[in-house]
């Protein structure tokens, strides 16, 4: 009779629910910073192995010093790689996405090589496990919030915009206060931007209509939008952190 009566406690149903949609999440989230995980190890290993070898890199370069249509086809390559995956998520099955997403991630690694040219290995170590470790807390205080960080992710996708627009336009400009301006609202908005993109993953996950097929598909998305917070959180950070050359 007990039994009877604990079963049909809405309390315990409800925490029955909220139990079981904890652990979709982080199941969910799991392959998210799996597949993440994966594509960033692909991209420093490729970044390390041609940065430091001069053989490698001197392959994206002419004889003047400017980038060959190798070199271009390598900076240029992985945006075109991002619309793809972008526009193809209803067209493609979760392999096909998770393929893209590591040759994108293989591309980026060309393309990254060069900061070697440019920061000390030592500076770009350091930075790289600083930004490994303010992901970390702000994916740990993205997923524990109790904060709905909504209204704060449209006002830094704003923001993204308004710096986007800002470093082209500082392209042509060249001012050094602006380029520093630029790099501090930089930092200040992919820190919040992985917060909010770790919650939204979570109620994401927590969703159960969601097919086996669809979750993957789900799960490769939310993999590159971190994978995007870290390297621009990464850059950014360099400009303060890193000792030229």
């Amino acid at each position: 009779m007990e039994n009877n009566n604990l079963f049909n406690d809405p309390i315990q149903r409800t925490e029955s629910s909220f139990t079981g949609e904890n652990a979709i999440a982080k199941s969910f989230l799991s392959n998210v910073f799996a597949y993440m995980a994966s594509a960033l190890t692909i991209t420093g290993a490729i970044a390390y192995w041609f940065g430091t070898d001069m053989d490698l890199i001197s392959m994206l370069f002419n004889a003047e010093g400017g980038m060959n249509a190798l070199g271009y086809i390598v900076t240029f390559a992985p945006f075109g790689f991002v619309l793809l995956i972008s526009a193809g998520f209803q067209k493609f099955s979760s392999t096909v996405l998770l393929g893209l997403f590591l040759i994108y991630s293989l591309l980026m690694g060309l393309s990254l090589s060069t900061i070697f040219l440019v920061y000390t290995g030592s500076s770009i170590f350091t930075t790289f496990f600083i930004t490994a470790a303010t992901f970390a807390v702000m994916a740990v205080l993205g997923y524990t919030t109790k904060t709905d960080l909504t209204k704060f992710g449209s006002i830094l996708m704003m923001a993204l915009i308004g710096i986007i627009i800002a470093s082209v336009v500082n392209i042509f400009m060249g001012n050094a206060m602006m380029d520093l301006i630029i790099s501090v609202l930089g930092v200040l908005i992919f820190t919040g931007l992985i917060a909010y993109d770790v919650q939204k993953l979570k109620r994401i996950g927590s969703g159960q209509e969601y097919g086996h097929e669809m979750t993957n598909k789900l799960a490769i998305m939310g993999a590159l939008s971190l994978y995007l917070d870290f390297v621009n959180l990464f850059l950014f950070m360099l400009r303060f952190l890193g000792d030229r050359k």
